[in-house]
This record gives structure tokens, sequence and C-alpha cells, in this order.
């Protein structure tokens, strides 16, 4: 059983680039694929940032015990990790690393304690969050409240991961990220 590296923030704190960030520093690292529920972003490629499948299709596989983790994030808009996928990359001698939400994230570190490193992304306030998700473009006002609800729930879980680190300076953010990283893949 290989290394698992768990990042985990509410959505617009800055997990998937600070992700994205590591993966291009750390050759190490290989990005595990959540499945999912929801409507594929035009920017996105099934298979590479998500696989993208039907809600009875995610719920057949619950029912045969393929995942790792998985939570209905929203109502009907499932996310989760495959077993398989975990075996995929640590089958070619990597260590995963995860873009989960933080229920997820911390039933990985609960499932795997001792060979995984959790960080929590937080971001600077809950005002920020909702400026940040506002410039992406993405929400509509009602999706947007959602999400800054959910935000407020999702801070109260930082103190189970590991680490916490505020997303306030992303240059920052980006050295302690690479640096908490490399100091656990040396560890052990």
């Amino acid at each position: 059983m290989g290394k698992l590296i768990i990042l985990s923030a509410p959505s617009g704190a800055g997990k998937t680039t600070l992700v994205k960030y590591l993966l291009e520093e750390i050759s190490e690292l290989t990005f595990s694929i959540s499945c999912t529920t929801r409507e594929k972003r035009p920017n996105e490629v099934n298979g590479k940032d998500y696989y993208f499948i039907s809600e009875s299709e995610f719920k057949n596989k619950i029912q045969a015990d393929e995942f790792v983790e998985y939570e209905e994030v929203y109502n009907g808009r499932f996310y989760g990790t495959l077993n398989s996928e975990l075996e995929r990359i640590w089958n070619q001698g990597k260590i995963v690393i995860f873009d989960v939400d933080v229920v997820g994230g911390v039933n990985i570190k609960n499932k795997f304690p001792t060979n995984s490193l959790s960080i929590f992304i937080a971001p600077p306030s809950l005002e920020i969050l909702a400026e940040r998700l506002k410039n992406r473009e993405t929400e509509t006002q009602d999706t947007l409240k959602t999400r800054v609800e959910k935000a407020e729930l999702e801070m109260s879980y930082a103190n189970k991961f590991d680490k916490i680190l505020v997303n306030d300076d992303l240059e920052q953010s980006k050295k302690e990220i690479k640096s908490l990283v490399l100091e656990f893949i040396k560890s052990k």
C-alpha cells in the first residue's frame, strides 16, 4: 500500500489550483480521478478531471462496494473515489493525491491513518470565498448561496486534518504546501 496526499477545502478556496501546482512540481504524485454525477463543465475532460457517470451507475457502484469513499455532496450530486483508482496509481509506484470535499477527505484519512497526509485549504474569510466563486462565473445566484452556506459547515471540519493552510496569498501557499508534501514523502 502506498502513500496518499489529501487536499480538501470548501469550493473556491483554491484546492484545485494547489493540486495542479503540486502535480507540476512533484513527479512522484499522480492525481486521483474522482467519479461524479454532476454535469461536465466546458473545460473538463472525462477520465482526466473526473469520471462523469449517471446517478444510477454511481448507485450501482455503491452497492457493489467499489468506492474508497463517496458522498452525496448536494442533492442528487455524488462524488466518490473508486478502489480501482488507488490500485492503478500504486501499481505505477506513485503517490496518490486527492482533490476531495471535506467529508471525503476525513473519510479517506480515517481509512488510511498512517500512510496519508491530509491538508485543509481554508479561505481567508467566507466573504473572500464568495467573491472568488462569483469571479469564476460558473455559479448562479442560488448555487453561489448554497456553496457559501456549505462552506460555513465545511470550515468546522478543518481541525480533523493533519494541517490547515490558509490560502490568502497563492504564491506563499504554493511554497508552504510543497514543503509539507515533500516532508511527508521523505518520511518513513
